[in-house]
Formats: C-alpha cells, sequence, structure tokens
C-alpha cells in the first residue's frame, strides 16, 4: 500500500495483496467513500448506489452535474431484477451473450428504491463487468454507482496510474489491478421500448448485438443521434 494524495493506493495484482486491497475498498464503499477501481474497459470511480451523498460527491469529484447520472455496476445478471423492473426478452438474450462483459442496458428501474443517482427520469443504467477483481469487491459492497476514472472532458484512465493523477485527492482507495485492454466503453443499449435502441457503440457492434437477438426477431435501432454521442464520448472520457 502507498499514499497518493489523500488516497490509499493498494496493489492488487499480486495474490498477497489482493484480498487487503478488496478489503480496504469494501471498507471505503461502506464508510461512504469514493474508491477507483478497474474494470474490463476502462479505470472507474466508484460509490455506494444506495448512499446518495456518496454519489453527490462521485460527480462532484468528475465535474459533473446530476443531469449525468452514473450507471450502477453488479457481480451477478440475477442482480438485474431487483434493480430495473419490465425487462423485456431481448433484454435477457442480451445479458445472457454479453454479461459479464461491456454491455450497459438502460432499463427501467425499479420504483421501490431508496436511491438517488441523479436526473434518471425512471430509469437505471445496469452493467456486469468482465473483471474479477471487480466482481470480487462488488460481491463485497453490493451494486455500485461507478462512473470513468477521470475529469469530465478528459480521457478514461485506464491504468492505476492516470486515475491517481486526476482523481488521487477525491478518492479514498485506488486499486491497481494494472492496466485495462483499452480506453473503449462499453456499448449502451435502451431497453426500455418493444425495440433495442443504441445509444452509444462501444467494444460489442451493432452485428454482434442483432446476432444475439436472432431468435427475438429484433435488430438494434440506430440513428445518427447515437453516432454523434459515440464520438463525443470518445473525446470526452465515457462512462465505462
Amino acid at each position: 500500500m502507498s499514499q497518493s494524495g489523500s488516497a490509499q493506493v493498494y496493489d492488487a495484482t499480486s495474490d498477497e495483496e489482493r484480498e487487503v486491497a478488496v478489503d480496504a475498498a469494501a471498507l471505503a464503499i461502506q464508510r461512504g467513500r469514493l474508491v477507483v477501481l478497474p474494470t474490463d474497459t476502462v479505470y472507474g470511480v466508484a460509490a455506494d448506489a444506495f448512499d446518495p451523498d456518496a454519489v453527490a460527491r462521485l460527480l462532484e469529484a468528475k465535474g459533473r452535474g446530476r443531469e449525468m447520472p452514473p450507471p450502477v455496476l453488479v457481480s451477478t445478471a440475477t442482480t438485474l431484477d431487483a434493480l430495473a423492473t419490465k425487462v423485456p426478452d431481448y433484454a435477457r438474450a442480451l445479458t445472457a451473450a454479453f454479461w459479464p462483459g461491456p454491455l450497459t442496458l438502460v432499463c427501467h428501474d425499479q420504483p421501490s428504491l431508496r436511491w438517488d443517482l441523479g436526473e434518471t427520469h425512471g430509469t437505471v443504467a445496469v452493467r456486469m463487468p468482465d473483471h474479477d477483481l471487480t466482481r470480487e469487491i462488488l460481491d463485497r459492497t453490493g451494486p455500485l454507482a461507478v462512473s470513468s476514472a477521470n475529469l469530465t472532458g478528459s480521457p478514461a484512465a485506464t491504468d492505476a496510474a492516470a486515475a491517481v493523477e486526476m482523481l488521487g485527492d477525491r478518492v479514498a482507495v485506488v486499486v491497481d489491478g494494472g492496466a485495462t485492454d483499452g480506453a473503449v466503453p462499453s456499448t449502451i443499449v435502451d431497453v426500455t421500448g418493444d425495440r433495442p435502441r443504441l445509444l452509444r457503440l462501444g467494444m460489442i457492434t451493432v452485428a454482434q448485438l442483432d446476432e444475439a437477438m436472432t431468435g427475438t426477431g429484433l435488430t438494434v435501432e440506430t440513428d445518427a443521434v447515437a453516432d454523434a454521442r459515440d464520438a463525443r464520448d470518445s473525446a470526452d472520457g465515457a462512462d465505462s
């Protein structure tokens, strides 16, 4: 463990340090603090999804407003039904094909949940990352609000050092899991309607999405707005 700004940095690339890093991250989340952790796309900054004050600190740390709520990461696919309602069959086909992995689904949220992620308009963006260390932390903490570990307008961090440089004085713990595979974010699909709609093109292509839904008779709706948003998010450092 080392210190950088206010953050304690834990090297989780070794088996000896991994358990210590997971313990430290889980304790920080429990205390309402922010944690930087690796994912299968880019590094993320995380807060307890059910702690409104912690989520507000996450948005503040990134320089974001409530109009840009963070997605929620989960450790198991079954958690989707605890967070979302009216999940269509085609969304189940997508999670079966791509979870764990770089696919974020925007769903109707469970109205009974007491949380405040920002101006979500009754939706929640959910993803199950394909990263064992991340899911190990999620198993300990429960669902986490996670946004890419960068200041808004800067490239997303693909290693712990870059995350520390931008957020080291704003988080309690940094879990160093080594470099990620790249800076391409997850693909985001809106599944709140009768047909899936592409919101952002990321690691998973439209052709792959359509293939996964062959049995449903549906294809993903795309438009120029999604293409423009993809270009903007790639430049600004999009959510993981």
